[in-house]
């Protein structure tokens, strides 16, 4: 089979990708700038600059003052030129974010989902949201929906979800019938990887774990730049691990029954300090005196030296309420705990992502699905 060479339309579409991925990253750019780090001609950057801004994806940013001449115009992406929602779905909560297309969050909502229908209340929310920023509900190009639920990689349907029973297979198919084909639910943790990889405590790495305690534990699994989510989905239920001097479970229908979450999930922790069942742990780990933070860090280390031991991710991200509120010091001290039984002794640090990680993450898997649609279609 004879294979032609690249046609005009396609090098104008790679050009044309080049200049927009290069504006968001280093933008607002001259045309003369576009041209020396893309490679083109002043000729040929005029002329890409001319047909992104007539398409809408590209608008003039403001001026550079230069020698004696006229000033340079500076060019970059056109925010409204798409825009992508996130979203996270807990229990109480349905928290609704749209960014436009260069990541700006221009709003941020949080409804009660008194509706028993997933699809009525993400579509209620999402409605809501776009109405409080005027945009257009068809401007949205990609919808990322985390959830507590294992999703299913092949499918991409939840699995199944303890405390959001409503969320099961086929609420994905009735997403895509009501908002479009764009919408993909992603695990929560798994979000949170993202936004840790994108712009948190992982940044630059390409191998690391985010350890999620909280309420229920969970472990986001970076290998290679890439999620790790299993054959079904299930990698990173962490509150399962078999745990010695701990219960195996003898029902796994029963989501606080697993050996880790048993101890280190949030009644445990209470019990730890001798604090009443309402006590707010965040609280009881921000303000713990040394022997108390040894004592929880010793039985995070548990499950970080297990997960260290199997993947050897040389880096473990703590998240969550817990790793929130612990912050350096607990940190700190859960790495000390795992170089002690841990041969590999990973490095162990708090999370840095800034706001809703869970939402943050579903931002970053929505723009990256949004400007592939976006910049792949210019020309």
């Amino acid at each position: 089979m004879s294979r032609s060479p690249g046609t005009p339309r396609l090098l104008r579409r790679l050009n044309d990708r080049a200049a927009l991925e290069l504006l968001l990253a280093d933008g607002p750019l001259t045309r003369a700038e576009l041209g020396e780090r893309t490679g083109l001609s002043k000729v040929t950057a005029g002329q890409l600059l001319a047909r992104l801004e007539e398409r809408g994806l590209v608008e003039v940013a403001g001026e550079r003052a230069g020698g004696r001449g006229p000033h340079a115009a500076l060019y970059a992406v056109a925010p409204s030129s798409a825009y992508v929602a996130g979203l996270e779905v807990l229990p109480h909560g349905l928290t609704v974010a749209v960014a436009d297309i260069t990541g700006r969050i221009v709003v941020e909502v949080t409804v009660d989902p008194d509706d028993g229908d997933p699809v009525k209340a993400v579509h209620s929310a999402v409605a809501r949201a776009c109405e409080t920023a005027d945009v257009g509900l068809s401007q949205l190009r990609a919808f990322v929906i985390g959830t507590r639920g294992v999703v299913d990689p092949g499918s991409g349907d939840v699995r199944w979800s303890y405390d959001l029973p409503a969320w099961h297979v086929g609420v994905l198919a009735s997403l895509r019938q009501t908002l479009g084909p764009s919408v993909t639910i992603e695990n929560d943790v798994n979000l949170v990887a993202l936004a840790e990889h994108s712009y948190g405590a992982a940044a630059g790495h390409q191998d690391f774990v985010v350890m999620w305690a909280g309420v229920g534990q969970g472990l986001g699994v970076m290998l290679g730049g890439r999620l790790h989510r299993g054959i079904t989905g299930g990698a990173g239920e962490i509150g399962w691990l078999p745990v010695p001097g701990e219960p195996l479970p003898s029902d796994v229908s029963e989501p606080q029954s697993g050996s880790f979450q048993r101890l280190v999930g949030h009644d445990a922790l209470r019990g730890l300090a001798g604090a009443p069942s309402g006590a707010t742990v965040a609280d009881l780990v921000r303000d713990g005196d040394a022997a108390y933070l040894d004592a929880v860090a010793g039985r995070l280390a548990v499950g970080a030296a297990a997960v260290a031991v199997v993947l050897d991710p040389g880096l473990i991200v703590l998240s969550g309420d817990v790793g929130r509120a612990g912050g350096e010091r607990l940190a700190a001290k859960v790495e000390e705990a795992v170089a002690r039984i841990c041969p590999s002794q990973p490095r162990v640090v708090p999370t840095r992502v800034a706001g809703n990680p869970v939402l943050r993450g579903a931002l970053v898997a929505a723009l990256e699905q949004a400007r592939e649609q976006v910049f792949s279609d210019t020309v």
